[in-house]
C-alpha cells in the first residue's frame, strides 16, 4: 500500500482541486445568471463531464494495472506550473470564469491576464493537463487516449464558444 501512497496523494489533490474549480464555477454561474447570462453549448457539456470523469478513472485503472509507477519529477514540476497558470487564468476572468458557456448579453470579451496573449488560455491549460497529469506517473495510455478524445471535444467546444462571441 505504501508504494501507492504518492499516487493516492497526487490524484486526491488533483480531484480536490477539480472539485474546488466546480464550486467556483457554480458560484460564478449563480452570479452570471442573476446578471442575465444565457447558456450555450448545453448539448455537449455532459460529454465534457463524462470525459473528465473517465480521465480520472482511466488513470486509476492504468496505475493499478501497472502495479504502481515512479514519480516523474519533470512532469510534476510542469503540473505545478500549470496550476499557477490556471490560477492566473481563472482570476483574470473573475466572476465570468465558468466550466459552461455562459454569456451576459452585451458583455465584452475580457482581454487581461493571459487573455491579452491567448484567445483560449484555459483550453490550452486543459490540453496540457490531460497530457501532464497522467505522465507524472508514466500513464502513457491515459495521456494518449484522452489527449485525442479531449482534442475532439475541444474542437466542438471552441466552435460553440466562438459562435457565441461572434453573435454580439
Amino acid at each position: 500500500m505504501n508504494s501507492y501512497l504518492p499516487f493516492i496523494l497526487f490524484i486526491g489533490f488533483v480531484i480536490v482541486a477539480r472539485l474546488i474549480e466546480l464550486r467556483v464555477a457554480a458560484r460564478n454561474e449563480k452570479w452570471l445568471r442573476k446578471n442575465g447570462a444565457i447558456e450555450y453549448g448545453q448539448n455537449h457539456y455532459p460529454y465534457i463531464v463524462a470525459l473528465h470523469t473517465f480521465f480520472f478513472l482511466s488513470m486509476i485503472i492504468e496505475y493499478i494495472m501497472r502495479g504502481g509507477a515512479i514519480i516523474n519529477y519533470m512532469f510534476l514540476v510542469a503540473f505545478l506550473v500549470l496550476i499557477a497558470f490556471k490560477i492566473w487564468t481563472i482570476s483574470s476572468l473573475g466572476k465570468y470564469w465558468n466550466t459552461k458557456i455562459l454569456r451576459v448579453p452585451n458583455s465584452i470579451f475580457i482581454k487581461k491576464g493571459p487573455y491579452k496573449y491567448f484567445r483560449h488560455p484555459n483550453y490550452f491549460i486543459v490540453i496540457c493537463e490531460i497530457i501532464v497529469i497522467p505522465m507524472v506517473f508514466g500513464l502513457y495510455y491515459t495521456a494518449i487516449i484522452f489527449t485525442i478524445l479531449n482534442s475532439i471535444m475541444l474542437s466542438v467546444r471552441i466552435k460553440a464558444e466562438e459562435k457565441v462571441w461572434k453573435e454580439n
